[in-house]
């Protein structure tokens, strides 16, 4: 999966350096070599760069090499012959990518009009460099030195100091840049999109827990696509509003069931492209009269034809004293529900009393929403489901012992929720400490290389406290 994103995250670079060209960014028509080509060669030295650290170059780094960069690797006939060498030039941690230094002038000059990337060039080509690190490094994580990680973060933060400074840094909550799109071939007939449906029905259905999300998840489907068998008898139909709101504790499955609804409804023929688009208050409020609302129009524009997810809506209207703009995100929201009514579907999500709140704050704002949909807490059984749901997507398990402990563990946790209890975060934090207590347990034991029931089992004493897990 992440091979996938990686090879989208780079054709989407390609396709940035190609704007850029064309508008002639920092003069580079008069370079050596075009934009892509120079990214092209500064993607494939840093995977080098680290498939290299240990003065070696493993099968498996030079097969992930060659997969990633395909056809594209152009180098890759060099690789057999540098085993065994430094892969790249020793000063080549010391630089930046010459690339990036384009996508940050464009950035911070404004240099695209319009700009389908929103001027977040730069952060696409530091995700991509990030992503492609991440990639190298997991090929051979028993052998992954001090050094080869600490090489990789050193070049990471010196692209996130150098885009920080310019000032076209943005967190991840921020992130809007516009999604690769799936291969429209890839389902293009009527048996394949409804064998996707299914597919997507099926998963939304065995997710765990969440009975009550989906009943009424199914309902919702259910009635569009009657609607859409009455459309093709020619006979009347109804005018289903789509829009949701979600209430319920933090990790209860808001945003996953979400992302999967994005999709079903691409399925259906309701959305065109069937994207998530999430944000909260921080990427949509700004700090001016009328920054707020150029900026929530943006963030529409991106999710025209998918969902626009607003995690903690509430947040948009807890403050109406001067100065706050929040309400003039929920505004501009407003109107682009109603002027985009085929074409974009909200969801805005928190918890249950605060969002009762925010959809009293504005006359007409709870009119706008027909759909509420409340995620209950996990039970102490659903969240041990989880935990060993998690565990074995990551190729662990849990010993006897550790099994008994962790569902005592989390039945208490459950019968004692402290303030910031929440539900399958929860477990994955508990899950993440447990993988990381038991990687500090085992390192010392010198067969543990050649023990995959060693390596793949949590025991009861890698089981965490929740009172120390952050």
């Amino acid at each position: 999966m992440k091979q996938l994103e990686l090879k989208q995250l780079i054709k989407l670079s390609y396709e940035i350096c190609e704007m850029l060209a064309k508008a002639n960014v920092g003069n580079i028509l008069l370079a050596k070599k075009t934009l892509k080509d120079l990214l092209r060669e500064e993607l494939y030295s840093f995977a080098l760069y680290l498939a290299g650290a240990d003065d070696r170059l493993e099968e498996k780094e030079k097969k992930v090499i060659q997969e990633i960069f395909g056809d594209e690797s152009f180098l890759y006939d060099s690789l057999a012959s540098r085993a065994g060498e430094k892969a790249v030039s020793a000063d080549f941690a010391d630089k930046l990518p010459e690339s990036l230094k384009y996508a940050v002038l464009a950035d911070a000059g404004h240099k695209l009009s319009p700009d389908p990337y929103k001027g977040q060039k730069a952060m696409i080509f530091y995700d991509t460099f990030k992503l492609l690190g991440q990639t190298i490094l997991v090929q051979n994580p028993r052998d992954v030195s001090d050094i080869t990680g600490l090489k990789f973060t050193l070049y990471i933060d010196r692209m996130e100091k150098f885009i920080k400074e310019l000032a076209v840094w943005y967190p991840a909550n921020q992130k809007i840049y516009r999604p690769v799109s799936p291969v429209e071939s890839d389902f293009e007939t009527v048996e394949e999109k409804s064998d996707k449906l299914e597919e997507l029905l099926e998963k939304l259905n065995g997710m765990i827990g969440l009975a009550n999300v989906k009943h009424q998840a199914g309902s919702i489907v259910n009635l569009i696509r009657v609607q859409k068998m009455r459309e093709n008898q020619g006979m009347k139909v109804t005018d289903v509003s789509k829009h949701m709101v979600f209430m319920g504790n933090p990790g209860t499955g808001k945003t996953t069931v979400a992302r999967i609804l994005a999709e079903v409804y691409k399925y259906l023929g309701v959305l065109r492209k069937g994207q998530l688009i999430e944000v909260d208050r921080s990427g949509l409020v700004r700090g001016y009269v009328g920054q707020t609302a150029s900026r929530t129009q943006e963030v529409i524009e991106e999710a025209l034809g998918g969902i626009l997810f607003i995690d903690e809506a509430y947040t948009l209207t807890v403050n109406k004293g001067e100065g706050d703009f929040g309400q003039e995100a929920v505004d501009t929201l407003l109107k682009a529900m109603e002027d985009h009514r085929k074409d974009l579907i909200v969801i805005v999500a928190g918890y249950t009393d605060l969002m009762d709140q925010f959809l009293e704050s504005n006359p007409g704002l709870r009119s706008r929403f027909s759909n509420f949909i409340h995620f209950d807490d996990y039970t102490a059984d659903e969240l041990m489901e989880i935990l060993r749901r998690n565990l074995a997507d990551q190729e662990y398990k849990l010993s006897a012992q550790a099994e008994i402990k962790a569902h005592e563990m989390l039945q208490s946790r459950v019968a004692n929720k402290p303030a910031n209890f929440a539900n399958a975060r929860d477990v994955r934090n508990f899950m993440e400490h447990a993988i990381a207590n038991q990687a500090s347990r085992i390192i010392e034991i010198k067969s543990a290389g050649e023990n995959k029931e060693l390596l793949g089992t949590i025991e009861k004493e890698d089981l965490p406290e929740f009172g120390t897990i952050n």
